[in-house]
């Protein structure tokens, strides 16, 4: 059987509901009194748990030391349409199974032991939609030093490559630090939404990095797994979806560090606009002169916005780059690569980590 939850340690103690409930006891002689004190009590009580108030506390310890075994069982027992945020501290392991935050599920934090020591791994390679490791997509999403596989296409499954998406994050202003990302092909569909990557690892051979998120990867390690691939393929890092001139969308790489094996494309295009830009970002000799390909959009190359800025290392030499890159200049550079590309309102310094 699962316990029960417990407020989180770091929630503020509440002193006035302990002095009134402290002076209900010694005035309960005095009914009227009593009353009142206890009114006050839980009325402090409601609003200690809205959600500005605290979070609780929830943790999974696949030994059954914790309240629940496993995650799935942690997240299924937030309500729905939740408004307080709740946060699923899990422990070292290995957790075999698919984890999903519903629609109706947001202010959820996970946070794990460490990117390698709490892994949740499964194997799946059927629709793209039902092969995410993990999915999220609900809104106010944190996840915190963990990690997310799919395995299908591990190096000793001698599988055949397929889409296996290691996580699929769907809903708007989520924040992962610390986290790892590791399949080969589609690894982290970042569907949609604003979205935060802060000192991850993503890795991946083919499109490892897609979809249609408004999103900012910072001091990301993207390594490639060259030597998943067929002899003398090309790998692409990014396949980015956006779909019209309009959008506000795209993924912008900053102070990140390519490198890995074999070779590799910066990136296609998913959709006719995509947009993704590598700025200040380290390349080692992995990436592949011409730098960009357009895929099923050759004729459109116009439309599309891949970038690079201020980059080093020796696989950051322009000279041999397709035509039609974007030269960018410094004041959409500086729009595209600063935190209110994501973030005009202050969620992210609104969260409670």
């Amino acid at each position: 059987m699962e316990k029960n939850p417990t407020l989180c340690p770091s929630s503020p103690f509440n002193f006035f509901n302990f002095s009134c409930l402290f002076t209900l006891i010694l005035m309960s002689a005095f009914p009227i009194h009593s009353f009142y004190c206890l009114f006050i009590a839980l009325l402090l009580s409601f609003q200690q748990g809205s959600a500005g108030g605290g979070c609780k506390t929830l943790v999974v310890e696949q030994s059954g030391h914790g309240n629940f075994s496993t995650i799935q069982s942690a997240i299924d027992f937030i309500p729905s349409n939740n408004d307080n945020w709740f946060c699923i501290h899990i422990k070292a392991g290995t957790y075999r199974e698919k984890v999903k935050i519903p629609y109706d599920k947001p202010f959820i934090i996970l946070k794990g032991a460490g990117k390698k020591e709490t892994l949740v791994v499964w194997d799946d390679h059927q629709s793209l939609l039902q092969t995410p490791t993990f999915s999220s997509l609900a809104d106010n999403i944190v996840v915190k030093c963990m990690s997310f596989v799919n395995s299908y296409n591990s190096p000793n499954s001698q599988n055949p490559r397929e889409q296996a998406v290691a996580a699929m994050i769907g809903g708007d202003k989520s924040f992962f630090y610390k986290c790892g990302f590791s399949s080969v092909q589609d690894t982290l569909w970042d569907d949609q939404g604003r979205h935060y990557f802060k000192d991850c690892t993503i890795e991946g051979a083919v499109d490892f990095i897609f979809g249609n998120g408004q999103s900012i990867y910072e001091d990301c390690a993207i390594h490639f797994l060259g030597e998943e691939l067929e002899a003398g393929l090309a790998g692409f890092i990014t396949a980015q979806g956006r779909t019209n001139p309009f959008d506000a969308n795209g993924f912008v790489f900053k102070n990140c560090n390519v490198f890995g094996s074999g070779t590799t494309f910066l990136g296609r295009p998913w959709r006719g606009y995509s947009r993704v830009l590598f700025y200040n970002c380290k390349f080692s000799d992995i990436i592949q002169p011409s730098g960009w390909q357009a895929w099923n959009f050759v004729g459109h190359e116009s439309d599309l916005t891949f970038a690079e800025y201020g980059n080093h290392g020796p696989g950051s030499d322009t000279s041999r780059r397709v035509s039609w890159e974007k030269k960018l200049d410094v004041e959409t550079v500086e729009q595209l690569s600063s935190m209110s590309f994501i973030d005009t309102e202050g969620w992210l310094q609104s969260l409670p980590v």
